[in-house]
């Protein structure tokens, strides 16, 4: 599969957008190698969009939230590109397919791109496809990207560590809630964003949106952002323009403080240390040495015949060698 043209990508060609991807996300070594020629052309025009991850509980309303929230981003003039990710089936992909049934009018849209993004079956693949999508994207000329995590997990740290802002989606009157998620996925959010808060649920979000705020403070409260707690309603389009005032103040104050630059830089040093973690084991996989002394040694592990530490070991000096 030749690589297209990066300037047909510079042009918006979402044909050519769509085959860099699918590059991209290929596992065959010559792909791999086609695609890394291809995002070092357009890596000088990269890095101008605001990246949003959003996450939440399953039945809070995400794919609503985005195909509300997209429209008023249209109407703000902007490009907008949506990254579906479900690490937990890559095979099924429940919200691969869905998203564009749900996000209906947002996917007719000229200015928008709706893509899943495959995990391949680990949460290394789902940050390293997603991050060189995401970099295809702003390639392109999309002014927001927005990353979308099924579920709430260890995808959200791996999200989290490649966008600007960071938001939850909250339920009304969830008071457990906040205890059935994890705290450090609530101390990753820039925001929690209540949903659904309208009709007889306009009450209760109230009241949760205060035992969040209380729960926030206690949580986290760090020098360069204080994170918020707000309500809207996907359904009723109420409350969205507060949440996306609130994204451009973030973005703001933290390019002013410098923040917004230091944590896009650190971002990408962190990606270059999984990668050379994930290149490395696969260079394990890839060693007929390896390979041929690994079943021994794991029966010695079992066995308790030598430590893990002095097994693990061996395999190192075993790719070494060759």
């Amino acid at each position: 599969m030749p690589a297209p043209d990066p300037q047909s990508i510079l042009d918006g060609n979402r044909r050519a957008l769509a085959k860099a991807i699918t590059l991209t996300e290929s596992s065959l070594g010559a792909h791999r190698e086609e695609s890394q020629r291809l995002l070092e052309a357009l890596l000088p025009h990269t890095g101008n969009s605001i990246r949003i991850g959003i996450s939440g509980v399953p039945g809070v309303g995400k794919s609503t939230f985005i195909e509300s929230f997209g429209q008023l981003l249209l109407k703000a003039g902007k490009r907008l590109a949506v990254l579906a990710v479900d690490p937990s089936s890559p095979v099924a992909g429940g919200s691969i397919m869905g998203d564009k049934t749900r996000m209906e009018q947002l996917s007719r849209e000229e200015n928008v791109f709706i893509r899943p993004t495959p995990s391949g079956g680990t949460l290394g693949g789902v940050a390293q496809k997603t991050r060189e999508t995401m970099l295809l994207c702003e390639a392109a000329g999309y002014d927001v990207i927005i990353v979308e995590t099924v579920g709430v997990g260890q995808s959200e740290f791996q999200v989290a560590g490649m966008v600007d802002f960071f938001m939850l989606l909250m339920l009304p009157g969830g008071g457990d809630e906040l205890q059935g998620i994890k705290k450090g996925i609530v101390e990753l959010a820039d925001a929690l964003v209540i949903n659904k808060s309208d009709g007889e649920g306009a009450g209760i979000a109230a009241a949760t949106q205060t035992q969040y705020q209380s729960a926030f403070s206690l949580l986290r409260n760090e020098s360069h952002w204080t994170p918020v707690v707000m309500r809207c309603s996907a359904l009723a389009n109420t409350g969205l323009g507060e949440v996306w005032d609130t994204i451009q103040s973030y973005v703001a104050s933290t390019r002013e403080s410098g923040f917004f630059e230091r944590q896009r830089a650190t971002q990408n040093r962190q990606w270059m240390q999984q990668l050379v973690q994930s290149l490395l084991m696969q260079r394990l996989k890839e060693s007929p040495s390896v390979a041929a002394a690994l079943p021994k040694l794991e029966m010695d592990v079992e066995s308790q015949t030598i430590t893990p530490y002095a097994a693990a070991r061996r395999v190192i000096e075993l790719m070494d060698e060759g």
